[in-house]
């Protein structure tokens, strides 16, 4: 029933993904911490390795993410290139602080920040003004925050860099394309942080790379990328503001499960 349950959160992690163009980690993250609780695994490791086998996973779906949007010419690779350098050793150097803080610590960082999320989408909050495009030394600032802030929640990015491009002028399409391709050295070099930092974890159960199950991983990953196609149909037919809120409700809950379950 465990791995039946990994098949089916891929399958709605990759729904939402397609419905909202935000990774799944912000689903896959308390769901984990559920199962891994049910197996009995150590409360001391499940956050992190709920946020580690999270990262592993969105390596695989920003792959997929990021082919379909240079297909269309949506990936300003020039903006990707300046970014990466400073993405990768803050993504890296997330996961080892992540590694470094007390589980409840962990946890509650990440029910802050998934709460901020569910509150900017019930009420459609914006970036008020427009900032200039910034050069280079602005686009790597905005790289290493990105990177660690996303190493340390285990997502793929897309919730802070979409706004943040969006305030520096780019279009939506456009932030939206850079930010998958972002999604790909995020997700590798965080999970690879997450895998080396706690390879010599005690207590940590089989089939681990580190904090990365493998288990949850494949069972995800299998179902994650053909459901994603999904939730892009059903993005065209619902109504927009419907669908804001009731995952603005969905982000409430799934806080709350968090906070009761870490």
């Amino acid at each position: 029933m465990i791995y039946l349950l990994y098949l089916l959160l891929g399958a709605f992690a990759g729904v939402l993904s397609g419905l909202f163009g935000i990774g799944g980690g912000l689903v896959i993250v308390p769901v984990l911490l559920t199962t891994f609780k049910l197996l009995n695994f150590d409360p001391q490791l499940t956050i992190h390795m709920a946020l580690g086998t999270s990262l592993a996973t969105i390596i695989v779906t920003s792959m997929n993410s990021m082919w379909a949007h240079h297909r269309k010419g949506g990936v300003d690779w020039k903006v990707v290139l300046t970014m990466v350098p400073g993405i990768v050793v803050a993504a890296y150097l997330g996961g080892f602080v992540a590694h470094l803080l007390d589980a409840t610590v962990l946890a509650y960082c990440f029910t802050g920040f998934i709460t901020l999320v569910a509150i900017k989408m019930w009420f459609g909050l914006k970036p008020s003004g427009q900032q200039p495009f910034p050069g280079v030394v602005g686009l790597s600032i905005s790289g290493v925050g990105i990177g660690f802030l996303s190493a340390i929640f285990g997502i793929g990015g897309g919730t802070i860099s979409v706004p943040l491009l969006s305030r520096f002028g780019l279009e939506m399409r456009k932030a939206v394309g850079i930010s998958s391709a972002l999604g790909l050295p995020i997700a590798l070099t965080g999970a690879l942080s997450y895998a080396i930092s706690g390879w010599n974890e005690p207590g940590l159960p089989e089939m681990s790379l580190g904090y990365v199950y493998l288990p949850a991983f494949i069972g995800i990953v299998l179902t994650s990328s053909v459901f994603s196609r999904v939730g892009a149909n059903l993005a065209h037919r619902l109504d927009a503001r419907v669908m804001q809120k009731s995952f603005a409700l969905l982000l409430v809950i799934i806080a709350i499960k968090t906070l009761l379950t870490s």
